[in-house]
């Protein structure tokens, strides 16, 4: 019978060489760290690169370099799968995909560590639907765009001109505003900036919202409410609120807003001006002879 020799396991030659060691060292502390510690192996690489190619100087200009210095990370990392793949969008409803995502300038395919998110993110916050955006890269391969858009409030009416605008006044967008006609009408200058207490107001009765047809600016200082059938009201400076109280009390006392009226002036809060339909010119041929 043959005789085995066992070889010790302390022999020295059953060790690793130093640079093994090292290198499941690095790998063990890798390990934990997942993505993240890959990046920051590769951001110190790829600076390292940078200062000592031409033009990667400190003294160097400070926008420029910062660019150039991204490009290279982007650049050594792509080549090692940290490409875009996927980017998804969350909280989108009305802004245009295609301006979305020029705003954007990421494309499929692009290093996902060689663009900057917050320029990305004041790219897309330009965009007139949007009111705050944030972007986030998932490694290895996902961008992540979530939108907090403007909501609109009123359609504002002016030279001719149709527009959408917010709560705060702001202009929302003039682009496919008849999707939005259910929305309350504001007219004239300075009609915007002072369209949210009335509104508020009128949404309280949404049977007078019904009948109206627009709200007019006058002398950038009151309102006009005109009515559908023709009746104008009109409302005081400043105390909208309360003379829109007013008049629905009065409808309901005395039905004012279903009479024949041009005018309902509610500017005096002590006082209650109507003026009737003008009645129509007789014809003179059905003038009987006297």
């Amino acid at each position: 019978m043959p005789r085995v020799t066992r070889r010790s396991s302390n022999s020295i030659n059953d060790r690793p060489g130093r640079l093994r060691m090292l290198l499941r060292r690095v790998w063990r502390l890798l390990r934990p760290a997942g993505w993240t510690g890959v990046v920051v192996l590769l951001l110190a690489g790829a600076v390292a690169l940078h200062m000592l190619m031409p033009g990667g100087s400190p003294g160097g200009s400070p926008g420029g370099s910062l660019v150039t210095l991204r490009e290279r990370v982007g650049n050594v990392t792509a080549a090692l799968g940290l490409r875009v793949e996927t980017i998804v969008i969350e909280g989108r409803a009305n802004t245009p995909e295609p301006l979305l995502r020029a705003a954007l300038g990421i494309s499929k395919g692009d290093p996902i560590l060689g663009f900057s998110l917050d320029a990305a993110r004041r790219n897309v916050e330009q965009l007139s639907w949007v009111d705050q955006a944030t972007i986030e890269r998932r490694l290895p391969d996902t961008v992540v765009v979530n939108l907090i858009e403007r909501r609109p409030f009123a359609i504002w009416q002016n030279q001719g001109r149709f527009v959408l605008i917010d709560r705060d006044g702001q202009t929302v967008t003039n682009e496919d505003v008849a999707q939005f006609r259910q929305l309350p009408l504001v007219v004239g200058p300075g009609a915007p900036g002072a369209a949210t207490p009335l509104i508020d107001a009128l949404v309280a009765h949404p049977g007078l919202l019904a009948r109206m047809v627009a709200a007019v600016r006058v002398g950038e200082r009151r309102w006009n409410l005109q009515l559908r059938g023709g009746m104008s009201v009109m409302l005081p400076e400043g105390h909208e609120a309360e003379a829109i109280e007013r008049l629905m009390a009065l409808q309901q006392d005395h039905a004012l807003l279903d009479r024949p009226l041009d005018v309902v002036d509610l500017r005096l809060p002590d006082r209650l001006v109507l003026r009737p339909h003008a009645e129509p010119p007789a014809d003179p041929a059905t003038k009987k002879p006297t």
